[in-house]
């Protein structure tokens, strides 16, 4: 007879509140479209994709998703630019079946921004942010910092999931110590 056990928690979970954020708390727990707030303290706003293939999705983030850990998702990440300068880093998970009807488009944006998209359709919901402080062991924050001179020792994230009809999205945004400069 197999037993089968859970896996330990090897990280810390996401939490509703961003407790101990300090200067990040503001850009944390802003739920309008981050996408509109960078274009308005900036000049020149960019979208870099750095990744957008099918893979995977994290074990937590296929629960939140309500798919199989097995399935492929679009993985698509970015990095926001306000003045030639990365502020943000963007985890998207499109589930397959989020791919369709009138979220077909997303799965092709390239250096379009995925938010003007999502807060530009009334109907689509967001569920409450969720907030984590990353260390330099987890995957995001390592992808997040790869172009970055200096590294901080921590990084804060919100992710969220927007929903349109049966279709789900989950939108993860990690702040860059140069977003404090806008």
């Amino acid at each position: 007879m197999k037993v089968y056990s859970r896996p330990l928690l090897t990280h810390t979970p996401w939490i509703k509140k961003p407790v101990n954020s300090g200067i990040y708390r503001h850009w944390l727990i802003d739920d309008g479209s981050l996408t509109k707030r960078l274009q308005s303290v900036s000049t020149e706003f960019a979208v870099k994709p750095s990744r957008h293939q099918y893979a995977k999705a994290q074990v937590d983030e296929s629960l939140l998703l309500g798919i199989p850990r097995r399935q492929n998702t679009l993985l698509r990440e970015v990095h926001l630019y306000c003045n030639n300068v990365p502020v943000v880093f963007a985890h998207s998970v499109l589930p397959r079946r989020s791919l369709r009807g009138e979220w077909l488009a997303l799965g092709h944006l390239g250096n379009k921004p995925l938010g003007a998209a999502l807060f530009m359709n009334p109907r689509v919901t967001r569920t409450p942010l969720e907030f984590k402080k990353l260390s330099k062991q987890h995957a995001l924050y390592r992808r997040a910092v790869r172009h970055l001179a200096a590294r901080p020792q921590a990084l804060w994230a919100r992710r969220s999931i927007f929903r349109l009809n049966r279709c789900a999205i989950m939108v993860t945004e990690v702040f860059l110590p140069q977003v404090l400069e806008l």
